[in-house]
């Protein structure tokens, strides 16, 4: 009698563990396929069985026969007030995107007789490639009777929708004659987070990253680490925990779970390095923020990570000339002069012949002379200018009024609304 081979494929272990038997007659010209259902052995998940108490004696021993007969109770649990139990799924399952696929693959022979040179390959066909997931491709030199060949598979998931593994076998009879044979198994890879990203420009050069992150799969996820990776010109700082003491606090709790369909928002400070600093008022178009790296854990514990494309935000226009505060106080008194510190830089690609006006407010008062000469300013190129002012009028005041003309085309640029302060009286007692 010729020798028969079965397969035994068990789907990923993170989504399901799923058991098939493919019988294989030879009969000299072709084959025969026979496929068995030798039933499921998924990976296990939650069920929620309710214990209800009853006073009425033959309800409760009906109760409890039901309990002991149901597979999916464990010994004893009629006795006991459980909630969630560990049940056997039913179907293949789902595996989410970056998340690792991992499969076992045994294939045995069954016949009374040695085949030779048995050669197992395992491929997984995506939308946009084929990969090898073999760990050898060296055939075997014989198989025994009752004997098998194991091997177990991982890949981790970078791509969503249909993914099909294509396990194949080939071997030699004993008479000589080449067999092959293969069995496809097809599965979902889902997505498992929505991100969501805005950027917020500070006038101090800073840009604020807001990262909104959803669960968007059907069950609980921890997560066990969001962080942003910066490009080469920025540096970072995590704005997600509160400082008590020597350590800090996430904002999220110590428990940081994500439950299904739930957001949640993390936020950063980029700030441009020191190399980068004097260029970055000039920097014009799309600039690279860097990516962020999540990683979560399921609710029996496996893991998942997910790197995002490189994050691109359109850098601020200033126009041909940028004035930007460097030092301002928050708090001024009233009538009494004060100090500010501007930063003037030319982003145009030419050289300009800048004069300073100072246009007073109605609360507002510039000291200074107005008119004044600052000089060639070259492109790309900053000058930092102090000036001293003060206010008549009580409460948050605007600082407006700064004029800045270019002597070689005759263009005036005019910067209102640069700041606020807020102005006190040192003269009000505390009864008035």
């Amino acid at each position: 009698m010729p020798p028969r081979s079965r397969i035994f494929h068990t789907a990923p272990l993170k989504a399901a563990f799923h058991s098939e038997i493919l019988n294989i007659d030879v009969d000299h010209q072709y084959l025969i396929y026979k496929t068995n259902m030798m039933g499921n052995m998924m990976r296990p998940d939650y069920c929620v069985c309710v214990c209800v108490c009853v006073c009425v004696h033959s309800t409760g021993d009906l109760f409890g026969r039901l309990m002991k007969e149901d597979p999916s109770t464990i010994k004893g649990a009629e006795a006991l007030m459980l909630g969630e139990m560990l049940t056997l799924p039913q179907n293949f399952g789902n595996i989410f995107l970056g998340e690792t696929f991992s499969s076992y693959i045994s294939v045995h022979n069954d016949s009374s007789q040695v085949v030779k040179d048995i050669l197992v390959k395992a491929d997984l066909q995506t939308s946009s490639q084929r990969l090898n997931l073999s760990a050898s491709n060296n055939a075997v030199t014989e198989l025994k009777p009752e004997s098998c060949i194991d091997d177990v598979i991982h890949h981790e998931v970078k791509e969503i929708g249909t993914h099909i593994l294509v396990c194949a076998v080939s071997y030699t009879t004993q008479a000589g004659e080449k067999l092959y044979f293969r069995k496809f198994f097809k599965f979902q890879v889902l997505k498992p987070l929505d991100v969501k990203t805005k950027f917020y420009n500070a006038e101090t050069d800073e840009v604020f990253l807001e990262a909104q992150i959803q669960n968007i799969t059907t069950s609980s996820m921890f997560m066990e680490k969001v962080s942003l990776e910066p490009s080469v010109m920025y540096n970072v700082a995590e704005l997600n925990t509160v400082e008590t003491g020597d350590e800090g606090t996430s904002t999220f709790g110590k428990m940081s779970y994500l439950q299904p369909m739930d957001t949640r928002q993390y936020l950063y400070c980029l700030k441009p390095k020191p190399e980068f600093a004097e260029k970055a008022g000039v920097i014009k178009g799309v600039t690279v923020i860097g990516k962020l790296d999540i990683v979560w854990k399921t609710n029996l514990g496996e893991r998942g990570r997910l790197q995002t494309s490189q994050l691109q935000r359109m850098a601020p226009g200033y126009g041909d000339v940028r004035l930007s505060l460097e030092m301002i106080p928050d708090t001024v008194n009233l009538e009494e002069p004060f100090d500010i510190t501007c930063k003037i830089t030319n982003c145009s690609e030419r050289t300009m012949d800048l004069v300073l006006e100072m246009c007073n407010t109605c609360s507002i008062h510039w000291c200074g002379v107005s008119g004044r000469q600052l000089g060639k300013v070259s492109p790309s190129a900053s000058l930092v200018l102090p000036l001293k002012l003060l206010s008549s009028v009580q409460g948050l005041q605007s600082i407006s009024g700064l004029r800045l003309t270019d002597t070689f085309l005759k263009r005036t640029y005019e910067y209102d609304d640069i700041a606020q302060v807020c102005v006190v009286c040192p003269y009000m007692s505390r009864e008035s």
